[in-house]
């Protein structure tokens, strides 16, 4: 067994390596926990590093597009909606209407119904009219529930949620919510994955649940405070012994809590991450996973097939065929679970677009597949060798985050050119007449050029304490992988390092041991 001072250096040490850090945890974490509250709160990008400014339409800033007429195409992302022509060659700001916020403005699809546009982004959906401006339209939706996809056919229009499924007839005023029914195989299994995660930001327990972390939180914020003025020994001796006994009393009474938190942040990166997220457990009764809609949170997009006649549905569980039949009567739709379908990220699906073959293109950040629903066949779009069965990391070589097929003549599209040729060679009918182009997340896409004017749109401070919260915005996209398991391991050993010290202190008490002056230990 160590030592008392052995355990005293490690703690003082340590506190002082992840002070900063651990400030920089909670802080966000507070932030992440209640982004409906700070969802208008933008943070100018010439503040952050570098890497954040937008360039080639990386970071989802190139979602998709939509073609207005035969010179008139919407782009739209991360950053708002843009109007442009088929060549890309100018873009005019097409978000007039839209709340300021950059949370506001992170469109997920836009649908055209006859001379009707639709936009949707998480908290709200949008209808472009009168005055030349969008106007939202409002859906009855759960509190808190965010949108997550738009969808079309015929005079219907459909809005989902990550729960539930909207559909709405002309005049698109009033929406029918509609629940969706468990698939055959529904077990009421939760991943470990979700689990931990809702248990680290108390959302496990709802507000009150997230309340309590918040306040765990602001506990490990005043140990750092109380621990670093004790470690700078100020003249005041009263400053002095109360920074000890708070910094003593609070890390003694909520040790538990305080592991608690860094354990489970600890298991919500690579590489535990990747056993929490193959592995599925009972939802803990009590708790909002134990929820009476099968679908809670696991909506992710949907489109109409119309080669097989039904909406294809991805959710965080698979692809589904969603049949509406009798759905706008009985309230509910019933599914089919979809085993040919290629594999998708955990992360969720940011591409699903039919090419010009009648083809699906389902792109995420583990890459972008071919699939043809009708045969059940799927390849790489850039290799042309079939899809994997499982979708493996949560980043494949190629992260897509946006595609378009409305850009007819495009200064540089070497790389949809190349992909289409290696395709091309396992499959004669892969080659294409409309140019495909892809969007990295990190490289976006060399195959139009991005306006300057967009380098630095507003990143939403939600955004940013993600980026904080997760340490990317230290060390940039490697500390998905290496800075959260190497921080919480720290984290971890400074406070039960600091556990160790009372309980030392308690040992020498029991026995009538005097203890030793805490002048210059960090306690």
């Amino acid at each position: 067994m160590m030592k008392k001072r052995t355990w005293r250096k490690q703690h003082k040490w340590l506190g002082l390596v992840m002070c900063f850090f651990m400030l920089m945890f909670c802080l966000s974490g507070i932030l992440l926990n209640h982004r409906s509250l700070i969802k208008d709160v933008n943070v100018s990008r010439k503040y952050l590093p570098g890497r954040y400014e937008y360039h080639d339409w990386n970071g989802g800033l190139l979602r998709g597009t939509i073609r207005l007429n035969d010179n008139s195409v919407l782009l739209y992302g991360n950053g708002g909606i843009w109007l442009t022509d088929s060549k890309a060659s100018s873009f005019i700001d097409f978000n007039q209407g839209l709340p300021i916020g950059a949370d506001d403005r992170q469109i997920r699809n836009i649908v055209k119904m006859q001379d009707i546009l639709f936009a949707v982004s998480p908290f709200g959906l949008y209808r472009y009219g009168e005055q030349g401006a969008w106007h939202e339209v409002k859906i009855p939706l759960v509190d808190g529930e965010k949108l997550s996809d738009i969808a079309s056919h015929g005079d219907t229009l459909l809005v989902l949620s990550r729960s539930f499924v909207y559909t709405a007839l002309p005049p698109y005023t009033t929406f029918k919510r509609i629940q969706v029914q468990a698939p055959r195989d529904y077990d009421g299994k939760v991943t470990a994955f979700r689990t931990v995660w809702l248990l680290h930001s108390g959302e496990l327990f709802g507000m009150a649940g997230k309340l309590v972390v918040d306040a765990i939180a602001i506990i490990l914020v005043l140990l750092c405070v109380t621990g670093f003025v004790f470690w700078l020994r100020p003249k005041r001796k009263t400053l002095l012994q109360i920074s000890l006994q708070l910094h003593d009393k609070i890390g003694r009474y909520t040790i538990i809590l305080t592991l608690l938190i860094a354990l489970t942040g600890w298991c919500l990166r690579p590489p535990v991450m990747i056993a929490l997220v193959l592995n599925k457990i009972p939802a803990l009764p009590g708790t909002t996973l134990r929820s009476e809609n099968p679908w809670n949170d696991k909506l992710r997009m949907v489109r109409y097939d119309e080669a097989l006649h039904d909406w294809l549905l991805s959710t965080s569980e698979g692809f589904y065929s969603l049949n509406l039949g009798m759905a706008s009567h009985v309230g509910t739709a019933s599914v089919r679970k979809i085993t040919s379908a290629p594999p998708v990220s955990v992360m969720g699906l940011n591409v699903l677009q039919k090419d010009g073959k009648g083809r699906w293109l389902c792109g995420s950040f583990c890459g972008l597949f071919v699939w043809d629903r009708q045969h059940a066949k799927a390849i790489d779009y850039f290799t042309g060798k079939p899809a994997p069965k499982k979708s493996g990391a949560p980043f494949g070589q190629k992260a897509i985050a946006g595609l378009s097929l409305d850009f007819e003549t495009v200064p540089n599209l070497k790389e949809t050119r190349a992909a289409k040729q290696v395709a091309s060679k396992h499959d004669a009918s892969q080659t294409e007449t409309v140019p495909i182009v892809t969007a990295e997340y990190y490289e976006g896409t060399s195959a139009i050029a991005q306006p300057a004017s967009m380098n630095q749109l507003p990143m939403s401070l939600w955004n940013v304490a993600l980026e904080v919260h997760s340490g990317r915005i230290f060390i940039g996209s490697i500390a998905t992988y290496v800075f959260i398991f190497v921080m919480g391991i720290l984290a971890l050993w400074c406070l039960w390092s600091g556990y160790r010290i009372r309980l030392a202190k308690k040992r020498k008490n029991r026995f009538g041991q005097k203890p030793k002056s805490t002048k210059g230990n960090v306690s």
